[in-house]
């Protein structure tokens, strides 16, 4: 495992509190690729500083204490500007990550099927063309990326430019070829109720998958351990459907990522109904709320008729549970709103009674005379 250390600035805007979780969040993403943080280095700033993102004596700490640990790795919880990444490899001359590299790294290791890596590749190029410099050698050639092999002088680099446009524009057409494969795939599902689970990275959707459609998904307590989309057919009290599982949202998830997700989360957007899962024990799922519906905003599909299921009641501590639930957890069972745990079956049956009362409506309508049971047994 490589060693590193995080840096991070608190501007006007910020909080010591909200910056603290973003890095409690950056060493769990970092942890996925096998880096261990050793150390973090926070910075008040009215912005980050144009030239390098931290100040002048920051910059010198940070190198004193690189060199004398022997750290092999920087990771900035925001991204840099290509200028900003030039001058700190100059400065500090170790791999440098920022939050949007770091994450399409964990995409590229997690994708498994062909359109999700296509989606990766393509993303990650996008994001690296402005900002080759060294770290192209560090990243990709010691990888048998594209270019030569050699010093990252400056025509080499034009001449990984022009290698990088070459595999964009290859990358942007087999991604075509694949969109138009799933449009047909899709299609043939006109008949039938789709069903998306939705929701924040690591909040329990592959396990309420497995529950629901009785597979083997991977499941993990890891960000991102699902990437590609996955359809399963579920069938309750006779009434079929859809579920699909699909890559779970992220703060600051990088702008080249959602462009390039956006034919698997076209699963989203053609849904009928949501299931949006939040991690109820989590101290900011409702700051993860508000990502996710930012991001189904962006991708268009904000007006779905959507269910929260509410996960993991059961690390809740006696004394949350009372404060969330004083009348007891069965009372608050209303309407779109379901309190489960997924992993301990808790509260299961009102969950599939919910979906159920949805699907079977939306199901009434592409077959009106079809006879299927009222309620959910």
């Amino acid at each position: 495992m490589d060693n590193a250390v995080i840096i991070a600035v608190i501007d006007k805007s910020g909080s010591e509190e909200q910056t603290k979780e973003y890095i409690d969040e950056l060493v769990f993403l970092a942890k996925t690729l096998k880096i261990v943080v050793v150390k973090t280095f926070i910075q008040k700033l009215d912005h980050p500083e144009k030239r390098t993102f931290i100040g002048k004596g920051k910059l010198e700490d940070v190198n004193a204490y690189i060199k004398a640990e022997d750290i092999e790795i920087i990771i900035f919880d925001d991204d840099l500007t290509p200028s900003q990444l030039r001058n700190l490899e100059r400065e500090l001359d170790v791999k440098i990550y920022d939050r949007s590299l770091l994450i399409l790294d964990i995409f590229l290791k997690r994708a498994q099927t062909s359109q999700a890596k296509t989606q990766v590749e393509l993303a990650r190029y996008e994001y690296l063309m402005p900002r080759l410099t060294r770290m192209w050698t560090h990243l990709e050639r010691q990888r048998g990326g594209t270019g030569t092999r050699g010093g990252a002088g400056e025509k080499e680099i034009e001449t990984d430019r022009r290698n990088i446009r070459n595999q964009i524009t290859v990358l942007k057409k087999k991604l075509e070829k694949i969109d138009k494969q799933g449009q047909t795939r899709r299609k043939s599902r006109a008949n039938m109720v789709r069903v998306a689970l939705v929701g924040y990275t690591n909040v329990g959707k592959s396990t309420i998958m497995n529950l629901l459609a009785n597979e083997k998904i991977y499941a993990k307590d890891e960000l991102f351990a699902t990437v590609d989309s996955t359809v399963r057919k579920v069938v309750m009290n006779t009434v079929p459907f859809l579920l699909s599982d699909t890559v779970g949202f992220i703060r600051k998830l990088p702008h080249s990522l959602i462009e390039s997700f956006k034919s698997t989360l076209d699963e989203v957007r053609e849904a009928d109904i949501l299931l949006h899962v939040i991690d109820l024990s989590h101290p900011s799922f409702e700051d993860h709320m508000e990502v996710v519906k930012n991001t189904l905003i962006e991708i268009g599909a904000s007006d779905k008729t959507t269910i929260n299921i509410y996960n993991k009641v059961d690390k809740l501590s006696e004394e949350k549970m009372e404060e969330i639930f004083p009348l007891g957890i069965e009372e608050y069972d209303k309407g779109d709103d379901i309190y489960i745990s997924a992993t301990k079956k808790q509260n299961i049956v009102n969950f599939k009674k919910a979906i159920f009362q949805h699907v079977q409506s939306k199901h009434m309508k592409i077959y009106p005379n079809y006879l299927a049971p009222v309620v959910y047994k």
